[in-house]
């Protein structure tokens, strides 16, 4: 029991791995499954000043109408599209179909693509 100490590689960490589209959305999943729970929170807030009345209905509905409070609205309304869809990719995958590197690749551009689309697409019909 001399010596213990036994010479084995160390595991790679994130600084040697380049990030590859799969594994990004992942970590982007479950991001925007984070956002979405604070974001409901908001969403309740939201509610009970419609059950509170006008007068507080008017002043939510004021910050939620500024400029940051529409950020906050885009960014949710984005993370909801991204999850759900980020969610379909993985039913998709219970399914056992989609496995292959090239169809996980398209998968996953068409997560980032459609929830973009989606996203611009509600706040169009939103503020017209």
């Amino acid at each position: 029991m001399a010596n213990t100490q036994r010479e084995r590689p160390l595991s790679p960490h994130l600084q040697v791995y380049s990030p590859l589209i799969n594994m990004v959305m992942s970590i982007i999943h479950r991001v925007t499954g984070v956002a979405l729970y604070a974001g409901t929170i908001l969403l309740a807030w939201w509610l009970a000043a419609l059950a509170s009345g006008p007068a507080y209905f008017s002043y939510v509905a004021d910050i939620f109408g500024s400029l940051p409070g529409r950020i906050v609205l885009l960014g949710y309304t984005w993370a909801l599209m991204h999850h759900m869809l980020g969610g379909l990719r993985h039913f998709v995958w219970d399914t056992g179909w989609g496995y292959d590197l090239k169809t996980v690749d398209r998968l996953s551009w068409g997560t980032i693509v459609g929830s973009l689309v989606l996203t611009a697409a509600i706040w169009f019909m939103a503020l017209r």
